[in-house]
C-alpha cells in the first residue's frame, strides 16, 4: 500500500488555477470584519488564497475580488503586505 499523502490543493481567486496550499497566500476576514494576511493559515475566519505572484495580486486589487470573496472592503495595505511577501520570497 503506498502511503503518499494528498496533497491540499487551493483555487487561486484572482487567476483560478489550482496549486498546493502551501504555495499560496491565505487572505482571511475576521468575525469582526477585519481582512488581514494569514501567513499561518491557521486563523479562524472567511479565507481567500491568492497566487504567490505579483501579477496574481494585482488582478485581485484591479478587479475587486478579495473584496467579493470575503464581503468586506480589502484595505491598500493588505495588498501592500502581499506583495512585500511575494518580493521577500523571490528574494530567498
Amino acid at each position: 500500500m503506498s502511503t503518499n499523502k494528498k496533497i491540499p490543493l487551493r483555487k487561486c481567486v484572482a487567476t483560478g488555477d489550482m496549486h498546493p496550499k502551501k504555495s499560496m497566500i491565505r487572505v482571511v476576514r475576521s468575525k469582526e470584519g477585519e481582512v488581514s494576511v494569514d501567513v499561518t493559515g491557521k486563523k479562524s475566519g472567511r479565507g481567500a488564497y491568492v497566487s504567490k505572484t505579483e501579477a496574481a495580486v494585482e488582478i485581485a486589487r484591479k478587479k475587486n475580488i478579495l473584496d467579493r470573496q470575503l464581503e468586506a472592503k480589502v484595505p491598500n495595505e493588505v495588498y501592500e503586505e502581499l506583495l512585500t511577501l511575494i518580493r521577500r520570497e523571490s528574494i530567498l
